[in-house]
């Protein structure tokens, strides 16, 4: 299905951005540390944002099986590839995220 790749794209994007606001805040933490509070929420926005995208692309392969059955076992093996990565890269952000909330 198409649109589950577009999700994924747009699942992507989101952890993109977040790493991007968190390093930026752990960089900018001691010189600008009400900006880098900010960036932080922001990062904290974007993993909500990718965290609402992957309950609806569960969603929808849930709606396939319901609907035809099985869905395709070379279209889920690139979602299982897909996702087990964004699950490693959004685990490292939201450390990055708790190692600054924690200092």
């Amino acid at each position: 299905m198409k649109i589950i790749q577009t999700l994924i794209d747009r699942i992507d994007d989101e952890l993109d951005g977040a790493k991007r606001y968190v390093e930026i805040a752990h960089s900018t933490r001691v010189e600008y540390p009400r900006l880098a509070d900010k960036l932080i929420d922001l990062a904290e926005t974007e993993m909500g944002h990718a965290k609402i995208l992957h309950g609806e692309v569960v969603k929808l392969i849930e709606e396939v099986r319901q609907r035809d059955g099985e869905p395709p076992a070379d279209m889920m093996a690139i979602y299982n590839y897909e996702h087990d990565k964004q699950i490693k890269r959004a685990a490292t952000i939201r450390q990055l995220i708790a190692e600054y909330n924690n200092t």
